[in-house]
C-alpha cells in the first residue's frame, strides 16, 4: 500500500462523484504495505479506500473484487467494492486500473492473544465455507510457480548458507506439491496474506470483536490449508517459534466451523514451511529489487528466514 502513483484531489473527487459516493472532503495516502497505491478517501457519504493497482491488470482484477462482493453477500465482514453506474467494479485513475471499497471500522491488534487468534481462525473458516460456491477461478499468483520464477532473481543477493536453504526448501516444496496427497487437499478461494495488519478489531461496544478482513489482492484458488498456515506463522508467533497456546486456539476455532481432514493435519507442517518460504522470497524480492514509491517501507526478509528455519527444526501439529 505504498504510494507509487500520486493522485490529485480533483481526479479522486471526480471518481467519487461518478460512483455516487458524495463530495470528497479529504484524501490521504496510506503508508503501510508495498504492492499497490492506496488512499483513504473521505466524502460526505462515508469513508472509503481508493486503490490503484501497480502490478495487476484489468483482466485479473474481477476475481478479487467479485470475491469480496461474494463474501460480503454471504455475511463475511470484508470491504465492499463500489460499482460504476454500469456495474463495473474496475475503474481507471491516473492511467492505472483502480477500485474503491468501503473502509472497515476498528483497528489492528498487533499483539494478539489467544482470543484474537481464535476469532481469526473461526472467521477464516467461515470465509472458506462462504467461498465454496464462488464461481470464478484464478490461480494463486504468489504460489509455487511464482516462487520458482522469483528465486533465481534473489539468489545472487544471498549468502551461501541462505542460498542453500532457499534451493533446498524450494525443491522440498516442489516434491510436496507433486505428491497425490497434496493435490487432493481441499481447495477454494484463499486470502493468502491474512497478517495482523489485514484484520480489524473493534472494542467500542464491549469485548474486542473481529470486524473485518481486507486486502484481498493476493487472493487466489489454492489449498485452504495455506491460509491457515499463513495465519499461524503470523498471528501465533512473535518471533520465529510458534506460541502453541495461540496456535491451538486458532486451529480449534477454525475446526469448530470447518474441521480439517486427516490429510490436512498431516500436511500442516509442510504448509507452514511453504507459507514461510513464500514470504521470505517476496520480502527478499522487495528488499533487493525495490520499486520507487513516495511512501515505501519494504520489510526485512530475515524474519521469514528465521521462521522457515524454525518450522523445519520443530514441525508442529495441532493436538488431536
Amino acid at each position: 500500500m505504498a504510494v507509487y502513483t500520486e493522485v490529485g484531489e480533483a481526479d479522486a473527487a471526480a471518481l467519487c462523484a461518478r460512483l455516487g459516493l458524495g463530495r470528497l472532503t479529504e484524501l490521504q495516502g496510506i503508508r503501510s504495505g508495498i504492492e499497490n497505491t492506496n488512499y483513504y478517501a473521505t466524502t460526505t457519504r462515508g469513508q472509503w479506500v481508493l486503490t490503484l493497482f501497480e502490478r495487476l491488470g484489468p483482466a485479473e482484477l474481477p476475481y478479487y473484487l467479485r470475491l469480496m462482493q461474494h463474501l460480503a453477500g454471504h455475511g463475511i465482514p470484508v470491504p465492499a467494492p463500489q460499482p460504476a453506474p454500469d456495474g463495473s467494479l474496475v475503474h481507471e485513475l491516473g492511467g492505472k486500473p483502480a477500485a474503491v471499497v468501503t473502509r472497515l471500522p476498528g483497528g489492528h491488534r498487533l499483539a494478539p492473544d489467544a482470543d484474537h487468534c481464535a476469532q481469526v481462525g473461526a472467521m477464516l473458516a467461515r470465509m472458506h465455507r462462504a467461498g465454496a460456491d464462488f464461481e470464478l477461478q484464478q490461480p494463486h499468483l504468489r504460489g509455487l510457480r511464482w516462487w520458482t520464477e522469483t528465486a533465481p532473481l534473489v539468489l545472487p543477493h544471498l549468502a551461501p548458507a541462505q542460498a542453500d536453504l532457499l534451493r533446498a526448501e524450494l525443491e522440498f516444496q516442489q516434491q510436496v506439491d507433486a505428491a497425490p496427497a497434496a493435490q487432493a487437499l481441499p481447495r477454494g478461494p484463499i486470502h493468502a496474506d491474512l497478517f495482523r495488519d489485514n484484520v480489524m478489531f473493534d472494542d467500542t461496544a464491549g469485548p474486542d470483536r473481529l470486524c473485518g478482513f481486507f486486502d484481498f489482492y493476493f487472493a487466489g484458488t489454492d489449498r485452504l490449508l495455506f491460509d491457515v498456515a499463513v495465519c499461524l506463522n503470523d498471528w501465533c508467533a512473535d518471533g520465529a517459534a510458534l506460541d502453541e497456546l495461540r496456535a491451538a486456539a486458532l486451529v480449534a476455532a477454525y475446526e469448530g466451523v470447518r474441521p480439517l481432514t486427516g490429510a490436512e493435519r498431516r500436511a500442516l507442517p509442510a504448509l507452514l514451511r511453504a507459507a514461510a518460504l513464500r514470504f521470505w522470497i517476496s520480502r527478499l524480492w522487495d528488499w533487493h529489487l525495490p520499486r520507487d514509491a513516495a511512501l515505501l517501507q519494504p520489510k526485512d526478509p530475515a524474519h521469514f528466514e528465521r521462521v522457515l528455519r524454525a518450522r523445519i527444526a520443530a514441525p508442529w501439529h495441532p493436538a488431536l
